[in-house]
């Protein structure tokens, strides 16, 4: 069934959305973290759920990007973020049957970023995630206790094929069991089941690296005190750190001075 979804965004802290609404199925996580308010660029990301615009890394330095901490400017019906190296504006608006979000980065001919629409979700332990089987996947260090082989000596990452790359089912949300995995699928579109309801995630983007991010949280992360978390973050970009980039692996920024991606949100998932 289609359903329109309505989106609330706080421009004032981070440009963050804080709701994703579908009648009476709200799709964000969210988290009480007062001290998100007083967030100061290059403080620790304060993980406060909802949808971060995270740029131009993830992990790294600075901590989940640079606009989760900064204010927001309304410019021209478009939402405004200006920080030393680049500017990226967004303009969010309605469909029949969702929401698309249409970006501009501007910089340097040559800039090169990571970025990703970090969408927590509030999902049941019954939820799946619908990609094309067989894509590759990359698997991080966190795995490692958790897949069929040793892992690489120093290796960044190491890559298998969805839905279950080296021994690793992924596309299960599934009940706590105190393990925390971040995988990023080179893919450019999700469908999220969850009982009755459907969310897609589409990106589209000219001439750069697309993918998925999944985070996989179930009560395996912070230390001490974990809870759980689930992410599925459409992504430009194959890595979570742009330090750790290769060849292919970030946006880069063309000679025009401008990269521009869309990000599309329907209830309308016609996978099986």
């Amino acid at each position: 069934m289609t359903v329109p979804l309505d989106i609330v965004i706080d421009r004032a802290h981070g440009g963050r959305w804080t709701s994703l609404r579908a009648g009476d199925r709200e799709w964000l996580w969210r988290r009480d973290a007062p001290e998100r308010e007083k967030a100061f660029p290059g403080d620790a990301f304060v993980d406060a759920g909802g949808l971060e615009e995270c740029v131009p890394t993830v992990r790294g330095t600075p901590d989940h990007g640079d606009a989760w901490s900064r204010p927001w400017t309304r410019e021209a019906g478009a939402d405004v973020l200006r920080c030393d190296r680049f500017t990226l504006a967004r303009t969010v608006r309605a469909t029949s049957d969702g929401a698309v979000a249409d970006y501009v980065l501007t910089a340097d001919a040559g800039f090169r970023f990571v970025w990703a629409a970090h969408a927590l979700l509030d999902l049941s332990d019954r939820a799946l995630a619908h990609i094309d089987s067989g894509v590759r996947t990359r698997l991080f260090p966190e795995v490692a206790p958790l897949v069929d082989r040793a892992w690489p000596d120093g290796a960044a990452w190491v890559e298998g094929a969805w839905p279950a790359p080296c021994g690793l089912r992924l596309d299960r949300f599934g009940p706590d069991d105190g393990t925390a995995v971040g995988a990023v699928v080179d893919a450019a579109h999700c469908c999220v089941h969850d009982r009755a309801d459907r969310l897609s995630l589409a990106l589209e983007a000219d001439g750069q690296p697309l993918s998925i991010a999944l985070w996989r949280n179930l009560r395996g992360y912070p230390a001490p005190n974990p809870y759980r978390s689930t992410g599925v973050e459409p992504m430009l970009g194959r890595v979570f750190d742009l330090a750790e980039a290769g060849p292919g692996d970030a946006a880069r920024v063309p000679a025009s001075g401008e990269v521009r991606w869309r990000l599309t949100l329907t209830t309308n998932c016609r996978c099986a």
